[in-house]
């Protein structure tokens, strides 16, 4: 690469470097000759100390708009041991660049890749073609998030190093160790994966699913065991029994698994939760024994001590008996600890900027001792097992006998196995959390914190020196030793660092105290009501009771009551040196702290760094064994609190002097802050400078007992007005620069410095009066005008020409006129609008739009870019250049859809299901006049009515989803959900047709349909269940049958011409297309030309009499007399929501949405515009009462009267949405009696007079509906093509076009056509090498066929007709 100029070799320091990139500068060495770029490889490859600090990078483009295409680095010099080759190279490829590489040699076909690699994979493509390497197909999917937990391997990797979890195989992980740990199956895995399906967009699912998958499998083969709960035993005596072992089935249901022994005596035991709940002469069932009378129960306390029990074993009625769990008295009685493992993350979602570490330390690990049955005895690792009424398990480890070393036997450890239902099953003795209220004997406690501590150091020391893993496990095994040490003695995990909390202070006031003490007591109530999980009720009346202790406190002391309810800790109390001291380390704190960043920020080597870390950790340390206190953010000393007399008062107001030095800090620190975000500067620069602007606003509130004011200004001073209007006039005059570069399209460079001079001024004039610039640098009119225009012309005749001008600017741009004569207008605009306000003070009348954007850019400052300012609710993707994107965004954020949990399951939102309501109403009305009615079928279809039908279901047996289970039971029989409805309705027609006089029967029913296929789903066009209309009619004689056909045909086609303003090509399915089980389908085809496809819109099959025939639907011919059958006549029609999905490719731009007038809920949006409080009122009224107006005349229309967004994120948000037209109001427009009407689906902007205003709307509403449709006609026509060659075939094909060709009408030519047409590079990415297939005969032939030879390159016959053909949906 670098020998063919792909590569070259750059020394360019790594900050530097990152800066070049993002302001796309080429590096000085990217011209560099051959020669040089393989010197300094070699001394790379040699790992020099100069070849250290070089890189290798692709030489592909440094102006793309794809960062990852910026001349990405691919070789690194890393002088470490490799763990295979110890030292052999120095030098090592990146990840991006050997990934393409190894893909391809290693003959990876698919390379699977998530979402956030989809910038990479131009880069990817380069290097494949660069290399002349076979190329992968790339398949994107996006990342599955689960609840609960975190997935992240560095923030699971801390867990483990902190000591939080056993290790990476912990139950509560999510990794695969973890999960299978746990019980997860490698089958449930499979299946899980199978149903979930990949997606583009991040899904967010609980646990739930996929633990139900794996109980379904562990379920029929995980033998049945007993254990009771140690600590709650209650002996039962069982009258006139001896004592015997039996065998017994260790699954019910599954005698395969095998026999346990099952121990039988005169004393057996039961759980002290079972025994309460007994009642004298109450028959129960003893599980693997049989039913028993309780005789006798005995009590002391309240507590049941002993039970006595009578065998009634004849009586087998175990229908409505308890059942009870129970272990003979036997010496072969196995210990064991069932093991429950609860949420590792307390919180289900964590919000993007949320810490995980803020939702640990809650009790994760639930232990029970057992008693098991002697059968446990037998389990090895990993046996997966019911105990019965208490769940499943897995043996992590086996039980092993008395030890001769020990004397004591290691029990049976079992995990709890979550089955989708519960998180962790309450059970009889699980171990409590700790109470936190437990006293800490002090002396012991501090000790073994101390200890702690000096052990987490030698620890960090270890990992940071990167010893060797057996000794830093030893000194881990140390440390949590010693942990457990502290937690037995006290019964409280130690607090984090091993550092005991701080004594609460004494407070000034007693009642403060005790309100404190009361509010600390109450958040622990509420926080063990919470772990246990407590009903909704008992837990808000907890929490509303200690929110009514925290406005108390507040109430008494005028500030909120510190974290957990404690008083603040008194400062330490240190010795007189103490102060200067503390202070001189902070400073050196500070100081040290600046090199450390400065040295990350330079890319230093670890070693200089850490160096220098620990530099900074020893003052930290130093500083605290001063002070008793961690050192505060940045270094700076805290401000001593005002000195308070009683806690009822609020801190005194501090020395004027010494907030405004801090004030001053403030404001400079906030600029630095500005300035570093404005300059996109790392995290690792951004951070530090917010921490200490923190500190420093902190410290003033701790001052004066306020926050400090916006900006970090003191009051306002009055200015020296000669010094503020000359800076007024300086942001006037730079202002004009900035407006004129960016209408002149100046390089951003350019615009940038401008902008930069701009916001110096304005920071200027700040500093100086305490207040913003005024909007375009103008002194309020309360000023004196110092420099008038021409007197002669007065704020009347301005307004006047401004109007005049502004016609004409709309006019030029609602007849199509050039950009320079429109821009021309435009600037003459500008100019009279700038001499009016600077005639006047104000802005021209009904014309706050020029000024919006300007006002908006400003207050986004000091960000110098202009993409600062652009948030992420457009659209981001192109329709031609990634129309899977664009069609995910477009229905998304304009909220025709929202994502649901359920792979290929989609939630229609308002925005998109008034579509299919408009839909209804049309075609129900056109049906109904055929004389068809509506009704309803049940969506479940018995297994043997599908059989029936073999050859109709054939197609569909893939997709049929099954309900197989009704609760914990299996079905008899599984029952199919429908896929269509035919096997469903015909066995009622067969009952109710008994003579000619039956007929017709003519049905639709609106209704869901399931069908469960696993190609990629798509929102609208291929989803497993959708909407749609099926009619189902039965006829006597067959010109009824294909007349009624051809009626809903036209109906169809009516749908997407008159509503959706989609032009169909109208004809009959060939016989390799038509729809199983029937005679012919004839279909409506649309075409959409982002991606050369045709879509199916529609169909309406003719079934002849094959159904007629399979189910019986017969009636005596009216002709004979010998009371001959026939069999009925019989259709089927459908039309689904995917004509939504056609709507939004077919219109569709790069703005979002263009909704036809006919089908949009709001066919009109009113926008205030030029809003003011001073006729904001009037806006608003005559923009309501124009609604009201326009929705009597009906028109269906919405006024966004919504105070918090601006006209211009009006204009933009309804945009996306399509709506058809847009209606701006001003104060001039209400003046002049008339309203401004943008078109969504061209842009153009008319002036429309109010009177008659409905007509006129209707009118232009009628004429969007005919462009729209016209224009795509045009589209589909000129993308329409007519051949009879089969070279020809192909190369329209591949040029996106629908191809009408001669065609025999034989099923294996069609198949050879799809076959041979096909390509062996993907022609888009979601039709891989797609072959054409036909989509309809069309009724309107374009030539006569029969002269013409079939277009299949194999055969040699006559054509029947020509056949339209493409590629498809």
């Amino acid at each position: 690469m670098i020998k063919k100029g792909l590569a070259y070799v750059d020394d360019t320091d790594p900050a530097v470097m990152k800066e070049e990139r993002e302001k796309r500068e080429e590096s000085a060495n990217r011209s560099n000759s051959v020669s040089q770029n393989m010197e300094k490889w070699n001394e790379m490859k040699a790992g020099s100390e100069y070849g250290k600090k070089c890189c290798l990078r692709a030489k592909i483009d440094m102006k793309s708009d794809n960062g990852c295409m910026r001349d990405p680095a691919i070789y690194r010099c890393k002088d470490e041991p490799h763990p295979r080759h110890g030292n052999k190279y120095k030098v090592y490829p990146t990840y991006d660049f050997a990934c393409p590489i190894v893909d391809s040699v290693e003959g990876v076909t698919h390379a699977l890749r998530t979402t956030e690699y989809n910038d990479r994979d131009p880069q990817y493509y380069w290097f494949i073609d660069q290399l002349g390497l076979r190329r992968p197909h790339i398949y994107a999917y996006a990342r599955l998030n689960l609840t609960h937990t975190v997935l992240s391997k560095r923030k699971l990797a801390w867990f483990v190093e902190q000591g939080l979890v056993s290790g990476w195989d912990d139950p509560r992980f999510p990794t695969v160790r973890g999960i299978l740990r746990r019980g997860m199956t490698v089958e449930a895995l499979k299946q899980f994966i199978i149903l979930q399906g990949s997606a583009r967009s991040v899904v967010q699912m609980g646990w739930d699913k996929i633990w139900t998958i794996n109980k379904k499998i562990i379920d029929p083969i995980a033998p049945r065991f007993t254990g009771l709960a140690k600590s709650t035993l209650v002996p039962v005596k069982v009258l006139g029994v001896q004592n015997e072992v039996k065998k017994c089935a260790k699954h019910p249901k599954n005698a395969e698994i095998g026999e346990k022994d099952v121990h039988y005596g005169s004393k057996v035991y039961l759980e002290g939760e079972d025994a309460e709940n007994l009642k004298p002469g109450e028959k129960i069932t003893m599980i693997n024994w049989g039913n028993m009378l309780v005789d006798h129960i005995s009590r002391s306390d309240n507590k049941v001590t002993e039970v006595s029990l009578k065998p009634v074993l004849e009586d087998t009625d175990f229908k409505k008996t308890v059942k009870l769990t129970w272990l003979a008295d036997v010496p072969d009685n196995i210990p064991a600890v069932a093991v429950h493992y609860d949420n590792i993350i307390s919180k289900a979602v964590l919000g993007k900027d949320e810490d995980f570490k803020s939702y640990i330390g809650h009790q994760t690990v639930f232990e029970t001792e057992l008693i098991g049955d002697p059968s446990l005895g037998t389990l090895k690792k990993g046996d997966i097992i019911q105990l019965q009424r208490r769940g499943y398990y897995i043996c992590d480890s086996p039980y092993q006998p008395v030890s001769e070393f020990t004397g004591l036997p290691m029990p049976c450890m079992l995990i709890n196995i979550p089955d989708g239902r519960q998180q962790v099953p309450p059970t009889p003795a699980a171990s409590a959390p700790p109470s936190i209220s437990t006293p800490v004997p002090s002396g012991n406690g501090d000790a073994i914190l101390s200890q702690i501590t000096e052990q987490g150091n030698t620890v960090r020391n270890l990992k940071s020196q990167k010893a060797n893993k057996d000794e830093i496990k030893a000194a881990v095994d140390k440390l949590l030793a010693l942990k457990k040490q502290y937690k037995d003695l006290t019964g409280v995990d130690p607090p984090p660092g091993g550092k005991p909390a701080a004594k609460p202070a004494a407070a000034a006031s007693g009642n403060a105290d005790n309100i404190l003490a009361q509010i600390a007591e109450q958040g622990n109530a509420v926080r063990n009501l919470k772990s246990q999980k407590a009903g909704k009720d008992v837990i808000k009346e907890a929490v509303d009771k200690l929110l009514a202790l925290k406005k108390q406190y507040k109430d008494l002391t005028g500030v909120d009551p510190p974290p957990g309810g404690k008083p603040a800790a008194k400062p330490a109390q240190s010795a007189a040196p103490s102060s200067g001291v503390a202070d001189k380390l902070l400073e050196q704190i500070a100081e040290q702290g600046n090199a450390v960043r400065n040295l990350k920020s330079q890319k230093a080597g670890k070693d200089v760094i850490k160096g220098a870390v620990d530099k900074l950790l020893a003052l930290k340390k130093q500083y605290k064994d001063l002070t008793g206190q961690d050192p505060p953010p940045g270094g700076k000393p805290a401000a001593k609190p005002a000195e308070n007399t009683s806690t009822a008062t609020k801190p005194a107001p501090a020395a004027s002097g010494d907030a405004d030095k801090i004030l001053e800090q403030i404001a400079e620190q906030g600029n630095i802050v500005r300035n570093l975000k404005a300059e996109k500067a790392g995290k690792d620069k951004v951070k530090p400078a917010v921490d200490q602007l923190l500190a420093l606003k902190k410290q003033y509130k701790d001052l004066t007992g306020s926050d400090p004011p916006p900006g970090g200004k003191p009051a306002p001073k009055p200015a020296s007005s000669p010094n503020a209007d000359k800076i007024l006039e300086a942001i006037h005059e730079q202002g004009n620069v900035v407006r004129d570069l960016k209408s002149k399209k100046a390089p951003k460079d350019e615009i940038t410095s401008a902008v930069q001079l701009l916001l110096k001024h304005k920071s200027d004039y700040k500093a100086l009066t305490g207040k913003d610039a005024p909007p375009g640098g103008k002194a309020p009119s309360s000023a004196p005008v110092k420099t008038m225009p021409d007197t002669s012309v007065t704020p009347e005749q301005l307004e006047s020409k401004i109007k005049e001008q502004g016609d004409k600017v709309r006019s030029a741009k609602g007849s199509g006129a050039s950009k320079d004569e429109i821009q021309s207008l435009v600037n003459d605009l500008l100019k009279l609008k700038a001499d009016y306000k600077t005639l006047t003070g104000n802005d021209p009348p009904g014309a706050p739009q020029q000024s919006s954007k300007q006002k908006k850019k400003e207050k986004k400052a000091p960000a110098p870019k202009v993409e600062a300012g652009v948030t992420r609710l457009g659209i981001e993707a192109k329709k031609f250049e990634d129309l899977p994107n664009w069609y995910s965004q477009v229905i998304t954020k304009s909220e025709m859809i929202e994502y649901y949990d359920v792979s290929g399951c989609y939630i229609l939102r308002p925005w998109s299901f008034f579509i299919w309501e408009v839909i209804q109403k049309w075609f129900d009305a056109g049906i109904k006049e055929l004389g068809v009615e509506n009704c309803y079928f049940p969506m479940f279809v018995s297994n043997s009515a599908l059989e029936k039908e073999k050859t109709h279901i054939a197609d569909f047996a893939p997709e049929v989803a099954w309900v197989t289970k009704s609760g914990d039971s299996e079905l008899a029989e599984p029952i199919a959900i429908r896929p269509t409805s035919e096997t469903v309705m015909y066995p009622s027609y067969a009952s109710w047709v008994q003579s000619h006089r039956d007929l017709p029967i003519k049905l639709n029913q609106w209704c869901n349909v399931v069908r469960w296929e696993f190609k990629h789903p798509q929102p609208f066009l291929r989803t497993r269940e959708f909407l749609w209309q099926e009619g189902h009619s039965a006829f006597a004689t067959q010109e009824e049958a294909h007349k009624e056909v051809y009626d809903i045909l036209d109906l169809y086609h009516g749908v997407y011409k008159e509503l959706l303003a989609i032009p169909t090509v109208k004809g009959r399915k060939t016989e390799k297309e038509k729809f199983a089980g029937g005679d012919f389908t004839t279909t409506v085809e649309g075409y959409v030309s982002a991606t050369g496809r045709g879509i199916q819109g529609a169909t309406s099959h003719h079934l002849g009499q094959n159904f007629s025939k399979m189910f019986n639907i017969q009636f005596e011919d009216p002709d004979s007399n010998s009371g001959d059958k026939l069999f009925a006549h019989q259709n089927s029609w459908g039309l689904s929501t995917r004509s939504i999905g056609v709507v939004v490719m077919v219109h569709g731009d790069d703005k979002g949405l263009v909704l036809p007038p006919r089908v949009a809920m709001y066919q009109a949006v009113i926008v205030p515009c030029g809003v003011s409080d001073a006729n904001k009122e009037q806006l608003n009224t005559h923009c309501s009462e124009l609604k009201k107006t326009l929705h009597k005349a009906g028109i269906r229309t919405h006024a966004d009267l919504r105070e918090n967004y601006n006209s211009g994120w009006k204009f933009n948000h309804w945009e996306l949405k399509g709506v058809p037209l847009r209606i701006e109001i001003g104060p001039r427009d209400i003046k002049n009696n008339q309203v401004v009407v943008v078109r969504r689906d061209t842009g153009v902007k008319a002036t429309l007079q109010n009177e008659n205003l409905e007509e006129q709307l209707k009118t232009l509403l009628d004429t969007v509906h005919e462009d729209m449709y016209n224009r795509a006609l045009l589209e589909r026509d000129a993308n329409m093509a007519v051949t009879t060659v089969w070279e020809d075939f192909c190369q329209l094909l591949d040029q996106r076009k629908i191809i009408q060709a001669p065609y025999c009408g034989a099923i294996e030519c069609e198949e050879i056509i799809k076959k041979d047409s096909a390509r062996t590079e993907a022609v888009d990415d979601k039709a891989p090498a797609m072959g054409a297939k036909s989509l309809c005969i069309p009724f309107n032939q374009p030539a006569d066929a029969t002269t013409e030879t079939c277009i299949c390159p194999k055969c040699d016959k006559k054509a029947n007709s020509y056949t339209l053909f493409g590629r498809s949906y």
